[in-house]
This record gives C-alpha cells, sequence and structure tokens, in this order.
C-alpha cells in the first residue's frame, strides 16, 4: 500500500512577545502565514519549509519556532516536546493582521522620525550599481578628461560639497555607491533590515514616485527631486565649480 504523502508534511508554529510586534515586518508579505495573539505572546503558523529556514525569520528577536506533532510543539530536531498546541486562538492572515503606521516626517536633512525606526544592515546580495556620490574636488580633474559620449548617460546634481552621479555606465571615480530599490537609493552592500518596508517608505514619502530617496549606512534618507538631476557635461560641471568658488 503507497505511504500517504500528507503524513511528511511538517506543519511549523512560532512564537514571541508582543513587545517585539514591530520586528514582524521583514516577513509581513508572506501571505501564506497566519498571526494569533495572546496576552503576551504573537504565535504565528503556515511556514514552508523555505520559510521556517529562511534568515528573516530567525533574525527576529526573542523568536521561538517549532513542530507540530500530535499536538504537541517540538523544538527544531528536540525529542521532547516544549508546550502543548494553543487553543481558541483567533487566526488571520499576516499582511491582513499587521498594519504598519509611519507618523510625519521632519523631511530634514538626512533625519527620520518613525515609530517603526529604520535600519539597514550588510546584505550578501549583489546588486548593479546606479548612482555614485563623489567629492566634487576629487572628482574635477576626472570628469573633465572623460569622452563626451560617458558623459551624457550619466545625470547629476550637487549636494553640499559632493555631486550625486546617477546613470549607467558609472563614471570611475572615487566615492560611495548605490543601488536602487522601489525608488530608494540604497548604499551599495546594503538592505532594508525589513525588506518589504522598502515600498511602504515609498507610498509614505514618494507618492508621486517624483524624487530618490538616498539613504545611509544608518538609516536617516534624503529626498531629492527627479528633475533637479540635470544632464553631466564638462561644461556644466565647470560652471558649477566657478560658482561655488564665488559663494
Amino acid at each position: 500500500m503507497a505511504e500517504n504523502s500528507s503524513d511528511n508534511i511538517k506543519e511549523f508554529w512560532a512564537e514571541l512577545p508582543r513587545s517585539d510586534e514591530d520586528y514582524l515586518g521583514s516577513i509581513r508579505d508572506w501571505k501564506n502565514v497566519q498571526i494569533a495573539t495572546d496576552d503576551e505572546t504573537i504565535w504565528l503558523k503556515g511556514f514552508t519549509d523555505e520559510q521556517a529556514s529562511a534568515s528573516e525569520l530567525h533574525q527576529l528577536p526573542n523568536f521561538l519556532l517549532y513542530e507540530l506533532r500530535d499536538g504537541l510543539l517540538f523544538k527544531k530536531e528536540a525529542l521532547v516536546p516544549s508546550k502543548k498546541v494553543r487553543t481558541a486562538l483567533l487566526w488571520l492572515p499576516i499582511d491582513k493582521a499587521l498594519r504598519l503606521t509611519f507618523p510625519a516626517s521632519n523631511q530634514n536633512y538626512f533625519g527620520i522620525d518613525e515609530k517603526v525606526q529604520i535600519r539597514l544592515k550588510e546584505s550578501n546580495e549583489e546588486h548593479p550599481v546606479i548612482a555614485l556620490l563623489s567629492s566634487i574636488n576629487d572628482s574635477k580633474e576626472s570628469i573633465v578628461a572623460f569622452p563626451k559620449f560617458r558623459l551624457e548617460k550619466i545625470e547629476w546634481i550637487v549636494i553640499e560639497d559632493k555631486a550625486l552621479f546617477v546613470g549607467t555606465p558609472l563614471l570611475s571615480l572615487l566615492g560611495k555607491t548605490y543601488w536602487m530599490k522601489d525608488g530608494h537609493l540604497l548604499p551599495s552592500g546594503f538592505d532594508f533590515e525589513f525588506k518589504n518596508l522598502s515600498t511602504f517608505l515609498q507610498q509614505k514619502y514618494n507618492k508621486a514616485s517624483d524624487e530618490w530617496l538616498l539613504w545611509d549606512e544608518n538609516g536617516n534618507y534624503l529626498a531629492i527631486k527627479k528633475t533637479d538631476f540635470r544632464p553631466l557635461s564638462v561644461s556644466s560641471f565647470r560652471l558649477t565649480e566657478k560658482s561655488r568658488e564665488w559663494n
């Protein structure tokens, strides 16, 4: 008689304190996951095998993952159960149950005031770079040496004593590079700690999609109007450099 394959399907549960609810933003888009709460605990279930092993899950603070067997919850590879399954819980899809809310931003230069603290973390994923922030003084000799066709592919804007160049292929200049994610310019090698916050931040601070949100590694940003960028040329760069000297 053939073995019933459904007997081999693992069912995962998880718990974490209600005080850590904000951290669940990193898995809010896992729509198959369900969530319920009691007085002090958040319960989750419905994870796939892949999700149960994902870094987004195990990086949550105070997070505990269980495997459900015969109405009992076992920690990974444990032979003895940790506790019984909670009953009488009201389960909802996680994307419907969680509501991320953001108070008004002060919109200051590299400043943000959030109920959910925005953090960037180092990422092992590689992404093509699209922007470069470079010192104007360090760039001026190289800019005049580039052939015209290289400059025509780039737009730029001045930010204090630096120039932000956007376009591909990027110019070979010293500086900090950025990659693009949902209208955000993130430092190379970094991503949002909660990856799905990307679209929420755009909805809150860039509804018209007419700005680049330029982030630093500390989770601060600068909103830059896309219409403020201008095509890069040797003449425009020299004029900007002279105007800075006059000021």
